[in-house]
C-alpha cells in the first residue's frame, strides 16, 4: 500500500490542562489502531488538536508514535502553523522525529490569496525530504482550494497528494474525475468527512482520511475495503452501520464525539483542550449507545 493510499486513521493525541501529551496514553491508541489494519496514521491532524500543541509537544508526539509504531505502519505528521517559517520548522521535526510523510493546511488568521497559499506550500514542501499532501480543509482554515491551485501544487517536488472534502454524493464521480484530469498520474486524491469518504473512493479516490478509523478501526477498514473492491451494495450496507455515528459527528462535531469515546472505552481519560469542553452527561450516552450498538 502506497502512502496517501487507503485507510488513514487520526486519532487524538491525549495531553493533560498544560497541553502536555501523554505519550502512554497515545501509544496505546496508536497499538489499537495498528491492530486494526489501518494503512497509516495521521498524526497531529485536527482530530489531534495540532493547533492546540507546541511545537516541542508536537514533535514529542510524533517521536513516541514513532517508537510505538516501529516503522510498521506509516506515520503522516500535520504541519500546519500560520507562520511559514513555524510551518517549515515542523515539517523538519517530522522527518527528524520518524514520520513519514506530512500534511499541510494553510493555517491562518488573515484570510490567504492563492498565491500566498502556493508559496506557502512551496516553501514547506522544499522544507524537508517528506512527500507532502495538500490538507483542504475549508471548515477550519476558510480557505477552499480550487482545483486549479491543486493542479498547480501537484507539479511542486513532493508534492504528492491532497485531502479533500468528501463532494456531495450525487456529485461525487464528476468532481472525482474532474480534478483526476488536472493532476499528474499517480498523484492520490484522497478524501475526509466520514459519511461521503466511501463514496468518493468508489468514484476513484484513493485514501479515506477517517476521524471514525482513529477510534473504531475495524468498522472503518471493512468500509473502505468494500469501497477499494468497488462493491457498492457492501458500502451502503456498512455505512448504514454507521449512520448513527455520522449523525453524533454533524451535531457536536466529530472531535468531542471521539474524546468521549476514548474516554468510554477506557482508552485515556484525556479531555480536549480548552476552551473545547467536553460533552455533556446526555450526549456521552448516546455515544455510549452508539459504541454498544458497533461492538465497542
Amino acid at each position: 500500500m502506497t502512502l496517501f493510499h487507503g485507510l488513514s486513521a487520526f486519532p487524538i493525541t491525549p495531553a493533560d490542562e498544560g497541553g502536555r501529551v501523554d505519550t502512554g496514553a497515545l501509544a496505546g491508541l496508536l497499538g489499537r489502531l495498528q491492530a486494526g489494519g489501518v494503512d497509516s496514521v495521521g498524526l497531529l491532524g485536527s482530530t489531534g488538536t495540532y493547533a492546540y500543541l507546541n511545537r516541542a509537544e508536537r514533535r514529542r508526539a510524533i517521536a513516541a508514535a514513532a517508537e510505538a509504531l516501529g516503522g510498521r505502519t506509516p506515520i503522516i505528521v500535520g504541519v500546519g502553523a500560520l507562520r511559514t517559517d513555524e510551518a517549515m520548522a515542523l515539517a523538519r521535526d517530522a522527518q527528524e522525529a520518524g514520520a513519514d510523510g506530512v500534511l499541510l493546511a494553510p493555517v491562518s488568521y488573515t484570510p490567504l490569496t492563492e498565491e500566498e497559499v502556493f508559496q506557502h506550500f512551496v516553501a514547506v514542501a522544499d522544507a524537508s525530504e517528506l512527500p507532502l499532501c495538500i490538507y483542504n480543509n475549508p471548515g477550519t482554515t476558510h480557505f477552499s482550494f480550487s482545483d486549479a491551485l491543486i493542479a498547480r501544487l501537484a507539479g511542486v517536488k513532493r508534492i504528492v497528494a491532497v485531502k479533500n472534502p468528501s463532494p456531495a454524493p450525487e456529485a461525487a464521480q464528476a468532481r472525482v474525475a474532474a480534478l483526476r484530469a488536472l493532476v499528474p498520474e499517480g498523484f492520490a486524491l484522497g478524501y475526509a468527512a466520514d459519511w461521503g469518504a466511501a463514496g468518493a473512493v468508489l468514484a476513484g479516490g484513493v485514501a479515506w482520511y477517517s476521524v471514525v478509523g482513529g477510534l473504531l478501526p475495524k468498522p472503518a477498514l471493512a468500509l473502505m475495503r468494500a469501497a477499494q473492491a468497488g462493491d457498492a451494495a457492501e458500502v451502503r450496507r456498512l455505512d448504514a452501520g454507521l449512520a448513527p455515528m455520522w449523525e453524533l459527528f454533524r451535531e457536536y462535531g466529530g472531535l468531542r464525539v471521539v474524546y468521549a469515546g476514548a474516554n468510554l472505552l477506557g482508552l485515556t481519560d484525556a479531555q480536549p483542550p480548552l476552551p473545547i469542553l467536553p460533552l455533556d452527561a446526555a450526549a456521552r450516552a448516546r455515544i455510549g449507545a452508539v459504541l454498544d450498538g458497533l461492538g465497542g
